[in-house]
């Protein structure tokens, strides 16, 4: 197989990391992005990519991120997101709100500013990413989003975005495949050695999310690296507009 040009978004750490150091083991040429420009920048170090900090929520660092990249690109692969109420959270503690009781009003700008924040990251990123790049990928190339075991519950704005993220990518299949290009959805359930739950995850939970699978245990980063390794490659071209539940059979499909 030819070196490839692949882009991860969010590849600063935890599974874009992952992925990206999988493709570069290949020798493949990696861009990595994400928000934290030291974090970006460290790890590209380490693992030997190239990287181009940027958030992929702004259309603006979007589109200068594209311009960076190049004219060719081969794999990108949507990485960005993670559940934003557990930041939102942690930050509302620090400050004290949430103690007091609030109006109809002001329940309803909480939670319309949860569910943005959770469909800009997860949804959104996507979406404005793969339109900044699309007209760079080469024919035989992948598109390659991460959704979650939380798409099929969807009680939560998490959820409903990844929910959307896997319905966008069935017709993002149909629109891209007479250009020789496959999109898909790897779905993750409960992955180990990530910082996802942001210390949030108890041992009580984390014991019933790994008796919830058929081979009982966790899953792991490599785990979702070599699947997006596999939907990448020549083996794989038939694949398309699908979503492959990763998660030990936690959640599954017929």
């Amino acid at each position: 197989m030819m070196e490839r040009i692949v882009l991860v978004t969010g590849g600063g750490n935890g599974l874009g990391r992952a992925v990206a150091a999988r493709f570069l083991a290949d020798g493949d040429t990696v861009f990595i992005t994400g928000r934290n420009a030291g974090r970006v920048a460290d790890t590209a170090a380490e693992i030997g990519a190239k990287p181009i900090p940027a958030d992929a929520s702004d259309p603006a660092q979007v589109a200068r991120m594209a311009g960076e990249l190049g004219d060719d690109l081969d794999v990108l692969v949507n990485m960005a997101g993670g559940n934003t109420d557990f930041t939102a959270s942690a930050s509302a503690s620090a400050v004290g709100i949430g103690t007091q009781p609030d109006g109809p009003l002001a329940k309803l700008e909480r939670v319309a500013t949860a569910w943005r924040a959770n469909l800009d990251a997860n949804l959104l990123s996507a979406v404005l990413t793969t339109t900044a790049v699309l007209g760079k990928l080469r024919a035989g190339g992948s598109i390659i989003n991460v959704g979650s075991i939380g798409a099929e519950y969807a009680a939560t704005s998490y959820g409903a975005a990844k929910a959307a993220l896997a319905a966008w990518t069935a017709g993002l299949s149909a629109e891209v495949g007479t250009r020789g290009l496959t999109a898909n959805v790897i779905s993750p359930g409960y992955i180990a050695e990530t910082d996802f739950f942001r210390g949030r995850l108890t041992e009580e939970r984390k014991d019933r999310l790994i008796k919830a699978t058929h081979d009982g245990r966790a899953g792991r980063p490599g785990d979702i690296a070599e699947t997006a390794y596999f939907l990448a490659s020549d083996g794989a071209r038939h694949i398309t507009g699908q979503t492959l539940h990763v998660n030990g059979g936690a959640h599954t499909t017929r």
